[in-house]
């Protein structure tokens, strides 16, 4: 299968670990696409791309822009769209119900989502949608032999919208417990931050799936505290309570549970090991580039013919 694969020139996290897991399971044309690259999808695609070529093209930009390009986005073939902030269709922020109406523009295209229950309210409004969750990047992300002297802590951005209730719950904890809140560089700092810590904190509240932070301090041997997402995503996971993570839905929950962990150190490490082996296993980004493309093979709904207008404004450039 070969696959033009369009991904964001400029973005925060390091996804270079799962470009080339995807790399390694088809013949795989990355490009990383600038900002202005990304607002006019047109005239790339006029310049650099021979849609004939590929079995399948594939979006990984920014919604933001997508959203605004939907009419030339339709002449397309074989599009499959990979979204990892499609949970924002259904919370209350800027981009609540507009992932349902772009995709509505888009009823043949595939949209592979990190959300296992968001993936289900999609494939129930009628979209051709997979699940494959978020994961870490393996080369970047190793447990160390490092003094865990960080007792609890979260590592990472409280300041979106998007964010409204992890912020609120992390400052409700730290009001009862020794939290630490930090951010980091990416890269070793990170890494060795994650390292230092025993119990980390995952706030991911009303967000409806994990955030590709839990993936990262499973790997690196922390013991995962996370807000408890519901059974189907757990499930879909592989996601146990007391066993290799363990949930919380309030915070008395997680000060109980909190307690209990800090009387048995050996179930905390019972379920930092197993939650360390459990990300090794699936949630790689080497593993979850081969299940993208997994995702990629099945055949495509046929594309609708563009009516008369858009053939038009094809033609004019509009």
């Amino acid at each position: 299968m070969k696959v033009l694969f369009l991904v964001q020139k400029e973005q925060r996290a390091i996804l270079d670990r799962l470009y080339e897991g995807i790399a390694q399971h088809c013949e795989c044309d990355t490009r990383w696409l600038s900002s202005d690259e990304q607002r006019n999808l047109r005239g790339y695609f006029r310049r650099e791309v021979d849609v004939s070529r590929y079995d399948r093209i594939v979006f990984f930009l920014r919604f933001k822009q997508e959203i605004r390009q939907a009419s030339f986005i339709r002449t397309i073939p074989n599009l499959v769209i990979l979204e990892h902030d499609a949970y924002q269709n259904y919370i209350p922020c800027k981009y609540t119900g507009k992932f349902s109406t772009h995709y509505r523009r888009l009823p043949w295209a595939r949209v592979i989502s990190s959300g296992y229950m968001v993936t289900e309210r999609l494939r129930a409004e009628g979209f051709d949608a997979v699940f494959v969750p978020k994961g870490y990047d393996q080369a970047l992300l190793q447990p160390q032999d490092r003094e865990r002297d960080i007792e609890l802590a979260f590592v990472g951005s409280t300041n979106s919208v998007a964010y409204s209730g992890r912020k609120a719950l992390l400052d409700e904890l730290a009001k009862v417990e020794p939290l630490v809140v930090t951010r980091t560089k990416s890269g070793e700092e990170y890494c060795a931050t994650l390292n230092r810590i025993r119990f980390f904190v995952s706030a991911d509240v009303g967000m409806g799936e994990y955030m590709i932070k839990n993936f990262e301090a499973m790997a690196c041997g922390c013991v995962l505290l996370a807000f408890d997402q519901g059974a189907g995503e757990n499930a879909a996971l592989g996601f146990e309570d007391m066993v290799n993570v363990v949930f919380y839905k309030n915070i008395p929950q997680l000060q109980e549970k909190l307690a209990t962990l800090r009387a048995d150190p050996q179930l905390a490490a019972n379920i930092a090991r197993s939650g360390q082996a459990l990300a090794v296993s699936e949630f790689s980004f080497a593993r979850i580039g081969q299940r993208i493309v997994e995702g990629l093979e099945p055949p495509l709904r046929p594309q609708a013919p563009m009516s008369l207008l858009e053939r038009l404004r094809l033609k004019l450039g509009i």
